[in-house]
């Protein structure tokens, strides 16, 4: 018989703790995420990305629609990792506007 003192019962409670704050993390949807993706596609549209980064900008806007079905199907991780790619390519579509928009030398 295994008796359970204070001591021994403490790092068994604490891991249980840890596993259910785990869990609970991994099942929380990312609405952050995704607000983020639409904003930076939204701001790369602006800069012009359409025509002068398509390429960036169609990789950002399949990576959200992804990260959509995924939150629709309730595979938050996939799409959080989907949302943060989307986000990135916006990002670099951006940047890729706006270097082609600037007239050399400035």
């Amino acid at each position: 018989m295994v008796i359970h003192t204070p001591f021994t019962a403490r790092p068994l409670a604490l891991l249980l703790l840890f596993l259910v704050l785990l869990v609970g993390c991994a099942a929380v949807p990312p609405v952050q995420e995704m607000s983020d993706a639409r904003q930076a596609i939204a701001a790369a549209r602006e800069a012009g990305a359409a025509e002068l980064a398509s390429e960036r900008l169609d990789l950002a806007e399949r990576s959200l629609a992804q990260a959509e079905l995924h939150l629709q199907s309730g595979i938050y991780r996939l799409a959080r990792k989907a949302a943060l790619t989307a986000r990135e390519s916006a990002f670099d579509a951006l940047l890729e506007s706006r270097s082609r928009r600037q007239p050399p030398g400035d």
